[in-house]
């Protein structure tokens, strides 16, 4: 995959976590999504419009059970048509994947990978957690099944209080909400390199691109927070972002920024996800935070897949390596 660099701009790269309906409700405790329910032929022709018109390719992380329908064929053959880069974003779309045994893992991927082949004809060679979740047993799995990157960690200090505010606003029985016990991390999760770096599993190696975090502070600057602040302000969520930008680049993080399907839709097209932070947002209003965001980010720096940002760190330079430990 040949990379275009554009004059002496430094690199960054941008997903979309393809989380669907359904996928919300099972993990808020809601009733309803064990029929599938989608909005992908909502906001798919959304996110592709908008990243035509800016001329950008990304990487859609895709659930392997949304490539398992076929009512979601369309849309997701779409993605791949228009030819942005396809991700493993797991199977059952289960935030506690580190609680998972390498076995339970190893069909996780293998499914997943499966029906994302059959549908968009890409085999994936990038991964991200659901919840970023990982674990070593994860990591060795990607490696043995050939992943060039991991894109899964999220260094930040606000996890708990992620966490905190997710039990208290879901529904869900003791049992379930023990699987939640470590989701978004801890603290210590802040402690993590924004930089990419190789995880060293014995013999393996897998290169890590973070989902960035604003440097220094370590909060979270992915767009549905963006969404989260621009209903109390726009124009301080937008100063927020581009002091994130400024940030990265006066620190030298290459910034990995993510997308949700949530940041180009509203309660008025998905009245059940009304739950959701930042959807009380209309639509239209959605949209042009997301055109103003991605003027910002192109103007500034040469925009990438994860899987070029992760090539083009690889060959740039030697990677920090790091070995992973258990959450």
């Amino acid at each position: 995959m040949k990379i275009k660099r554009q004059g002496n701009k430094p690199i960054a790269s941008l997903s979309l976590d393809l989380d669907n309906v359904w996928s919300f409700l099972k993990n808020q405790g809601a009733p309803g999504w064990e029929t599938f329910p989608s909005y992908l032929d909502i906001a798919v022709p959304r996110f592709l419009d908008i990243f035509q018109q800016w001329d950008l390719i990304i990487t859609v992380f895709i659930v392997g059970q949304d490539a398992a329908l076929e009512k979601n064929t369309k849309a997701l053959q779409a993605i791949a048509n228009a030819g942005h880069e396809i991700g493993n974003h797991s199977f059952y779309h289960d935030p506690w994947l580190h609680l998972y045994s390498e076995d339970e893992i190893e069909e996780e991927v293998a499914l997943a990978e499966q029906h994302i082949k059959r549908v968009t004809h890409q085999h994936p060679i990038g991964f991200r957690g659901p919840g970023y979740s990982f674990s070593p047993a994860v990591l060795k799995v990607l490696a043995r099944r050939g992943y060039e990157y991991d894109a899964s960690t999220f260094p930040t200090f606000l996890g708990p209080i992620a966490r905190a505010y997710y039990l208290m606003t879901c529904k869900l029985s003791k049992e379930e909400r023990k699987k939640r016990e470590a989701l978004f991390g801890g603290f210590k999760e802040g402690l993590q390199p924004l930089k990419p770096y190789q995880w060293h599993m014995g013999k393996d190696r897998l290169t890590e691109i973070p989902v960035t975090t604003m440097p220094i502070f370590k909060v979270p600057i992915h767009f549905s927070y963006i969404m989260y602040l621009s209903t109390f302000s726009s124009e301080v969520a937008l100063l927020y972002l581009r002091i994130a930008l400024w940030l990265c680049k006066l620190t030298r993080v290459q910034p990995s920024l993510l997308f949700h399907p949530t940041d180009f839709v509203s309660q008025e097209d998905v009245p059940e996800l009304s739950f959701f932070p930042g959807m009380s947002l209309p639509t239209y209003k959605k949209l042009a935070i997301v055109n103003k965001s991605l003027e910002l980010i192109s103007s500034q720096f040469n925009v990438l897949t994860v899987g070029q940002h992760a090539k083009s760190v690889a060959n740039a330079r030697q990677l920090p390596v790091l070995v992973p430990q258990k959450r």
